[in-house]
């Protein structure tokens, strides 16, 4: 029996390309609101095109259509390869993809409408939190069940990061989106004042823990080594970082609410455990880059190699920029400005992005039995996106810094230095070389798309690309 017939490849494939396809959808939204940044006129006058009502959709495209598509298409592919059994459920497998691409859809139709919680990555409306909560569950019992009727009696690491970031998610979902319906596209939440704001923080920074970072550890894990073609660097390391990790997480959301209303002892714990999570991060960190250790030399030559490689630096370099800025003295300069902006997406586009389009490469001629069409695209769209990341996160860096300076600015009568308006005028150059920055990330993705689709469009199949035993 060959593996295209033991394991459920469709609806790898079917995420895998909607990755790519959700990817540049994603980054065009980012890139237009970026534009309308630095030249407002481009909202046209449309309420529907607006900064304030785009800009939900575009984190919501980037993290849960691009970044969730990526985390369902190689934790489906991974259970299986690493367990040697088919998923429990093909059809359950297909509920999740088509159920998770309607979520998607209402999203892309009710947040430029202003349809809106208004709870940052939770913006989704109680009708679409139930969808998602069904879709949800289907996934769990599809990726639990497949890892219970396992033929391998070891579970590997990648599975459970993946296991990890499914169970938290779904218990961060459930806590914060409880809320009180008043109409079909109108809710108000369960929470009231400070309260409201510890829960969305306890779920906002955890969706970033688990969502954007165990379940991306579980590709690491999994994608470097087969790439690289070496074991993973330390098993053992690995297991340390998923329980330091898995542990320390869960209790950093309060440094988003530094001087606030939320009890003081309560945002010195946030930070304090923000510090310890230095320490599993670059233990994963050295994990994942020391895979390499002595076959360096295929980064010279492999483009997927350095998008995966590169994506681990990016998630060292934000990890300890995250534990600093959670500190509350560099957090009073940091809070509000372009600095976060400049942190988040060297995490999303360097770590996140990276990450899933050294998988997607990786994946899509094995799952497809074709040959990528062309390595030199590969090539190219890592520099491309390489340097865009660079111009975006270096332009956030000073613009965030200086703003966070004119602000703390005082004459010696005590009145402020500069006006709003001021601090604003100053930063609109940076504005403009962000939107280069997205501009060629968005290029890369495009890139990418026109490989893959001739990648798939390649008239002859060539055995040799059929995957290889886990």
């Amino acid at each position: 029996m060959t593996s295209s017939e033991t394991y459920n490849y469709k609806v790898v494939r079917q995420f895998a390309v909607m990755t790519v396809v959700w990817g540049v959808v994603g980054m065009l939204v980012g890139v237009l609101i970026a534009a309308q940044m630095a030249w407002p006129l481009l909202n046209f006058d449309v309420p529907w095109l607006t900064f304030g009502r785009l800009r939900p959709l575009h984190t919501n495209a980037v993290i849960f259509a691009f970044g969730g598509s990526a985390l369902f298409a190689t934790s489906y592919y991974v259970v299986q390869r690493t367990c040697g059994v088919r998923l429990i459920s093909d059809k359950l497998a297909a509920f999740t993809f088509w159920g998770w691409q309607l979520i998607i859809v209402s999203a892309a139709v009710t947040l430029p409408l202003g349809i809106t919680t208004s709870k940052e990555y939770a913006e989704l409306e109680w009708p679409i939190d139930i969808l998602i909560t069904v879709v949800w569950v289907a996934y769990a019992v599809v990726f639990f069940g497949t890892m219970v009727v396992r033929k391998v009696q070891h579970i590997y690491v990648a599975n459970w990061f993946f296991g990890a970031f499914i169970l938290t998610i779904a218990l961060l979902h459930v806590v914060n989106s409880a809320a009180l319906p008043v109409s079909m596209w109108k809710s108000y939440s369960a929470y009231a004042g400070v309260q409201d704001a510890m829960v969305q923080w306890w779920y906002g920074h955890n969706a970033v823990g688990f969502f954007l970072t165990a379940g991306f550890l579980g590709i690491m894990y999994y994608f470097i080594p087969k790439q690289v073609e070496r074991p993973i660097y330390s098993y053992r390391l690995s297991v340390v970082h998923f329980w330091a990790l898995a542990f320390t997480y869960i209790w950093a959301g309060p440094h988003h609410l530094h001087y606030s209303a939320l009890p003081d002892w309560t945002q010195s714990l946030g930070m304090v455990f923000s510090l310890i999570l230095l320490a599993p991060s670059w233990g994963g960190m050295i994990n994942g880059i020391m895979t390499l250790s002595g076959a360096w030399e295929k980064l010279r030559t492999d483009p997927i190699l350095k998008f995966l490689i590169v994506s681990v630096s990016f998630y060292g370099m934000s990890t300890f920029e995250g534990p600093m800025m959670s500190i509350k003295t560099v957090n009073a300069l940091s809070h509000y400005t372009d600095w976060t902006i400049g942190h988040v997406h060297s995490g999303a586009l360097g770590w996140v992005g990276f990450i899933s389009i050294g998988a997607m490469y990786y994946l899509i001629p094995r799952l497809f039995n074709r040959e990528l069409f062309s390595m030199k695209l590969v090539e190219i769209h890592f520099w491309v996106a390489t340097i865009g990341i660079v111009l975006y996160i270096t332009a956030m860096w000073i613009s965030g810094i200086m703003q966070g300076l004119m602000w703390r600015a005082f004459d010696a009568d005590g009145t402020l230095t500069y006006s709003f308006v001021e601090s604003v005028q100053a930063m609109h150059p940076y504005y403009v070389v962000r939107f280069l920055g997205g501009l060629l990330y968005l290029s890369g993705m495009l890139i990418m798309a026109y490989n893959i689709a001739r990648t798939i469009m390649a008239p002859v199949a060539v055995k040799q690309a059929a995957p290889s035993a886990a």
